[in-house]
């Protein structure tokens, strides 16, 4: 089991950034695929992006690529989400997620993880 805490979200200008950290606890941290997650008021929950369990694989949704990277330190049980060119429309309360390779369902479906934290709101004023 692994427990899971975001930081550093907050509020920031169009055109900005801002670096989301997740603190895993647990000593498997290495053992989880981890992703990134956000929900906007009054909508889904969609995926933000993914990174394999060595950190050599990413995988991201169509509407960051190229804005977004994510990343992680299995030594410090972290992972992180870079967001540079922050638009509005990613306002979102962000949340980071633990997949244990368990399930074949697809990457960027919430039932694929197993563990979730409680998020951290972004919001990027116009």
């Amino acid at each position: 089991q692994v427990q899971l805490v975001e930081s550093g979200g907050g509020l920031v200008q169009t055109g900005g950034s801002l670096r989301l950290s997740c603190a895993a606890s647990g000593r498997t941290f290495s053992s989880y695929a981890m992703g990134w997650f956000r929900q906007a008021v009054g909508k889904e929950r969609e995926f933000v992006a993914r990174i394999s369990r060595s950190g050599g694989g990413t995988y991201y949704a169509d509407s960051v690529k190229g804005r977004f990277t994510i990343s992680r330190d299995n030594d410090e049980n972290t992972v992180y989400l870079q967001m540079s060119n922050l638009k509005p429309e990613d306002t979102a309360v962000y949340y980071c997620a633990a997949d244990p390779l368990i399930t074949s369902r697809s990457m960027t479906s919430m039932g694929k993880y197993d563990y979730w934290g409680q998020g951290t709101q972004v919001t990027v004023s116009s």
